[in-house]
């Protein structure tokens, strides 16, 4: 929880750096434009950094059974399916927008920057920022609403409905309170669907913000 106030923080100090004239990427001309896919090829790699030295990463991934597999899926095309439907309730953003949104799966740092940098083109600059903060609130939602209501998530619809509902921080985040509720069991499950909805993030956003 204390992570996610603090992002918050920092995302609002940023918006009011913005706003108020103290940080104008513009001033820095082309380099300022393009600052914020640097910095984002920077967070990917350092996440595929902390990936490859989890010593136990791959001994999980062997111990585990192929059917497990099917978690992340199931949990990208639910996601998929109801940012969807969620487009015909918004009348201001198209299917693919809302699609773009939901494909942040919870890794909101990543999906907010992707989508302002690839809607920009299409949207313009205010529309596509626009979109990018509504996926970086839209997915820290989801990673609060997982942290809050594991318990009953895991209660009411079994252990696997939390991992689900955590998507990419079911690896990070949300793995301590999952492993607290569910028990140490479904600790592998966890690892291997937050790994592989974490790849299908950049894959995803990428795809929709095209269409």
């Amino acid at each position: 929880m204390k992570g996610t106030l603090a992002v918050v923080l920092v995302f609002a100090a940023g918006c009011l750096a913005g706003w108020s004239g103290l940080a104008d990427l513009e001033s820095f001309g082309e380099i300022g434009k393009d600052l914020t896919m640097y910095v984002l090829y920077l967070l990917i790699f350092l996440v595929g950094i902390s990936m490859g030295c989890n010593p136990d990463l791959k001994k999980i991934v062997k111990s585990v059974s192929p059917k497990i597999f099917l978690l992340p899926v199931v949990t990208i095309l639910g996601t998929l399916l109801f940012s969807a439907l969620a487009s015909l309730l918004i009348s201001k953003w198209n299917v693919f927008d809302c699609l773009a949104v939901g494909s942040g799966m919870g890794y909101y740092s990543l999906s907010s920057v992707l989508i302002s940098q690839y809607k920009e083109a299409s949207l313009g600059v205010q529309l596509a920022a626009e979109l990018g903060t509504i996926a970086l609130l839209t997915n820290i939602f989801r990673e609060m609403f997982t942290i809050i209501c594991t318990p009953l998530l895991g209660r009411w619809f079994g252990p696997f409905a939390p991992i689900a509902s955590a998507g990419v921080t079911a690896v990070d985040v949300c793995l301590p309170v999952i492993v607290r509720f569910t028990g140490d069991r479904m600790l592998p499950a966890a690892i291997v669907s937050g790994v592989v909805t974490d790849f299908s993030v950049p894959v995803l956003v990428s795809f929709f913000c095209s269409l």
